[in-house]
């Protein structure tokens, strides 16, 4: 899956969002992909679930690619 994420844009912000979304139930893998302002995902996770994490660090949800 593929998430789009707004307000990230430097390796902190990518490292935080990583740490939190790789915390989730479901989630196998999680890369932040910078420059697209995506995170992807495998595994089984739950969408509003990843939207709270998300959002919890500030950064703004913007559902599935």
């Amino acid at each position: 899956m593929i998430y789009r994420i707004d307000g990230m844009s430097c390796n902190h912000c990518k490292n935080s969002v990583e740490k939190a979304v790789r915390g989730v139930e479901g989630v196998e893998e999680v890369e932040v992909i910078l420059g697209k302002k995506e995170a992807v995902v495998t595994g089984t996770p739950d969408d509003e679930t990843i939207k709270k994490v998300v959002e919890e660090l500030g950064f703004e949800f913007k559902g599935r690619k």
